[in-house]
């Protein structure tokens, strides 16, 4: 049965533009593939292992060809968990706000989890980097309470979507699709209309 990982990155629950649309667009997936499962995670809600101490001494441990110590051991399990859950998905939903021109900090702290040697990409000095998670579909939809895209004249102010997406190329995804959810500031309903008729479509052939 394929499975949809979906990664909640607001604190907003029902007030959220970027998770009122993810609902829109789940909802519309479910309609085209019922037998699918939707598992839900919410990094508002979720312990994620910090990472310091034994943690970044365990990285630093594999990077250099390093056994680790029980202590290292134990605590990189932690992030093992974190990197099988999103591996275990077929499909990976991420749903996130624009803060300060770029991602949320819950999402930042998942991603710098996420993304370790030997569990998101690999490196050799012939090849150089290689990413790990490939052949899963991702969709990402962004909110924004203005508009950044191309002719707002406020481009080059957007670190959401290009951070996203060279992150997620580096660990090895090439099928990203994106829905936005623009001026939420001022015309949220408006805004909401766009982004929910965008997320039946794209669902539609995810």
């Amino acid at each position: 049965m394929p499975k949809i990982l979906h990664i909640i990155a607001s604190p907003r629950g029902d007030r959220s533009a970027s998770l009122t649309v993810a609902k829109t667009f789940l909802a519309a997936y479910a309609e085209k593939n019922p037998g699918d499962q939707v598992e839900t995670l919410d990094l508002w809600k979720t312990k994620l292992p910090e990472f310091d101490g034994a943690t970044i001494e365990g990285k630093y441990a594999i990077m250099n060809g390093h056994k680790f110590t029980p202590a290292q051991d134990e605590a990189w399990k932690a992030v093992v968990a974190v990197a099988e859950q999103f591996k275990s998905a077929d499909k990976i939903v991420i749903s996130l706000p624009m803060w300060n021109f770029s991602i949320p900090y819950k999402l930042k702290h998942y991603i710098d989890v996420l993304v370790q040697p030997g569990l998101a990409f690999s490196f050799s000095p012939d090849t150089g980097y290689k990413g790990l998670i490939t052949g899963k579909p991702l969709v990402a939809i962004y909110a924004r309470g203005g508009g950044y895209g191309p002719g707002s004249g406020a481009e080059s102010y957007d670190a959401q979507t290009p951070y996203l997406n060279q992150i997620l190329g580096f660990i090895g995804f090439t099928d990203i699709r994106e829905i936005f959810v623009e001026h939420t500031a001022s015309k949220k309903d408006e805004a909401l209309a766009k982004g929910n008729a965008k997320a039946k479509e794209v669902a539609a052939g995810f």
